[in-house]
């Protein structure tokens, strides 16, 4: 075994790097709300940029400010000399990241960026540098000394500047009143996105596929419109509104109370007024009220309590609600 002592030297990293983000707070001042304003109105792309580590930390940004309202790309700097500037409009607008403020590869830029009339924000540790003089608004990411005991690795420094590109973003989105339902629009592939924009209407069994019986079929009848239709249920319709519900569970509790299964009749055995919901409520929230009454199915239903489908948790599982 090593005698050197790995978890104190990452005590000693986060402590610094959590001092560097508390100091950050007091540093967001009117250059922020400024860039935030010059980001409201921009009516383009937000374009990412920085070389290095800066632009690890701004394709994350990027990433980030895209997915909570604010479309956004990365264009690396050195790719935008070769022709990534035609993705550059002269509606955008530019977040430049390095910490020095004088990346050779960024100021190369500026003049093009300038004859577009694009802003530049720019995020430096100096604020004198030429990138900072340059920019509209100019985001500190300075911090007192990197994590690194070699003061040359960015990692206080980087820290720093994804927390200030996280600040900007969700301020950008309470600004906008961006929903949870706007995250799930750009999130449908996730489970998140399915979760918020999955409605009952999209998994139910409906028409042809959904169990129907009436009070006067007999039991026999009722289980054999169950096995037709294989989700364990049947609804309870007369003159085509919903009177009840027969499941498994009240197949056992009629052998439990001995009840003559060859003369019952469905009105004798079905469970009266069954829990319903509504074709455009969230499949999260049908998954909830099973859970919270402990069933397994649902019946959907109209205003009139007409039967239109059934949602079983079968369905909510396939879906990826679960």
């Amino acid at each position: 075994m090593s005698s050197f002592d790995y978890a104190d030297s990452a005590r000693r990293t986060i402590r610094l790097e959590a001092d560097a983000v508390a100091t950050l707070a007091e540093r967001v001042d009117g250059e922020f709300n400024r860039a935030c304003d010059l980001i409201m109105q921009c009516r383009g792309r937000v374009i990412v940029s920085g070389i290095g580590k800066s632009g690890h930390m701004g394709r994350k940004i990027a990433a980030t400010l895209a997915s909570t309202g604010t479309p956004a790309f990365f264009m690396h700097p050195g790719e935008a000399s070769h022709g990534d500037l035609g993705m550059v409009t002269a509606s955008d607008l530019l977040i430049a990241i390095s910490y020095s403020g004088n990346s050779a590869e960024l100021l190369t830029l500026l003049p093009l960026f300038k004859r577009l009339g694009i802003p530049l924000i720019s995020m430096t540790g100096d604020a004198n540098s030429t990138l900072a003089q340059a920019a509209a608004a100019n985001l500190s990411i300075a911090v007192e000394r990197e994590a690194c005991p070699l003061a040359l690795a960015p990692t206080s420094s980087a820290t720093v500047t994804t927390v200030l590109g996280d600040a900007l973003a969700l301020a950008l989105l309470e600004a906008r009143g961006f929903t949870a339902e706007d995250f799930a629009f750009s999130h449908p592939g996730g489970a998140l996105g399915r979760k918020l924009l999955l409605r009952v209407s999209d998994i139910m069994h409906s028409g042809d596929q959904l169990p129907c019986t009436s009070p006067d079929h007999s039991l026999s009848d009722g289980l054999l419109e169950m096995s037709r239709k294989g989700l364990g249920m049947t609804t309870v319709q007369e003159n085509d509104a919903l009177v009840g519900i027969f499941t498994d569970g009240d197949l056992r509790r009629c052998i439990d109370r001995r009840i003559d299964l060859q003369n019952a009749h469905m009105g004798d055995v079905m469970t009266p007024a069954p829990q319903t919901i509504e074709e455009d409520t969230l499949a999260a929230e049908a998954l909830k009220v099973m859970e919270e009454r402990k069933i397994t199915c649902l019946v959907v239903a109209s205003g009139d309590q007409k039967a239109i489908g059934v949602v079983h948790m079968h369905d909510l599982l396939r879906a990826g609600v679960l």
